[in-house]
């Protein structure tokens, strides 16, 4: 294996990024870790210990990286129950998460299902969302959505659906100081890239599957192709917010100008002068004149 020279022994790499989250949580190899993450989400709703876990690997998404495609990396598992779990992470909010949430739980739902199979083999599908922006903003830390009745909440359509937000921005908020009894605090102390290295060596003592993900990750990151590949998809991710930031500024300058445009004809039927609706509105003389 080809080893990395060119970063510090210090650096701590975001366990969030897409591509190492898919390596650590998402091969063959990786279900000790991946079983204790799901435990730590799922037994937060009150579900029976996960007893074992089989990783369904997409071998194709190498080959988009390599080329520059725009690709998801998610992880896909199945429990020994043959319930489903997609796992995404998200990093920035592209103000279309709950429908994109559904279009891939969707999607594992409806491939679930062979030509000629019975609707009742259907498997229940459950998707984890870790976001690293403030959604759902009403929600905390963690929120899970099932198919409800609305005037008897309590009462669920089916099992079928189930989706978890995991929500970084709340929980270093509310971050908690005990990490004893909270498995999924633990886990979100290792996936903050900025936790001070003390937190991390206290989670990594206290829970076996965070550091079989830890071990996991370093020996990852010393591998050149893999480093370089890290790195693309953190410079992927902001470039996309550096790019959804400058279509929010245009938004927002165009929405301003078209204000003032909607000012300056007002005024104009007013009877004001262009050089008082100019002084009002900040809007070129020329442009007014043309209104």
């Amino acid at each position: 294996m080809e080893q990395v020279t060119n970063h510090e022994p210090f650096q701590r790499f975001n366990p969030l990024n897409d591509f190492l989250f898919l390596k650590v949580m998402g091969e063959k190899g990786d279900e000790p870790q991946l079983l204790g993450f799901l435990n730590a989400v799922l037994g937060r709703s009150g579900k029976e210990p996960i007893e074992s876990v089989e990783i369904l690997e997409d071998k194709t998404f190498i080959k988009d990286i390599l080329e520059g495609k725009s690709c998801i990396l998610d992880v896909l598992a199945v429990l020994h129950n043959g319930t489903k779990v997609n796992i995404e992470v998200q990093l920035s909010n592209q103000y279309n998460m709950e429908r994109r949430s559904l279009f891939y739980w969707s999607k594992v739902y409806f491939e679930s299902l062979n030509g000629g199979h019975n609707y009742r083999e259907l498997p229940n599908v459950i998707a984890i969302n870790i976001v690293d922006f403030d959604y759902p903003p009403e929600g905390d830390t963690h929120t899970c959505f099932h198919l409800r009745e609305d005037a008897n909440p309590s009462l669920i359509l089916s099992p079928v659906l189930e989706i978890h937000f995991v929500n970084m921005v709340k929980w270093r908020k509310q971050r908690e100081k005990n990490f004893e009894s909270d498995p999924l605090n633990r886990w979100l102390a290792w996936f903050d890239e900025k936790s001070p290295p003390e937190l991390i060596a206290e989670v990594l003592s206290m829970d076996s599957a965070i550091m079989a993900a830890s071990e996991r990750q370093d020996f990852i990151t010393q591998n050149e192709e893999a480093y370089r590949m890290y790195w693309m998809r953190r410079k992927a991710e902001l470039d996309r917010v550096s790019n959804l930031d400058g279509a929010r500024r245009e938004g927002e300058e165009i929405g301003r100008r078209e204000g003032s445009i909607a000012i300056a004809r007002n005024a104009l039927t007013k009877g004001l002068s262009i050089e008082m609706i100019h002084d009002i509105t900040g809007l070129p003389t020329e442009v007014i004149t043309t209104l």
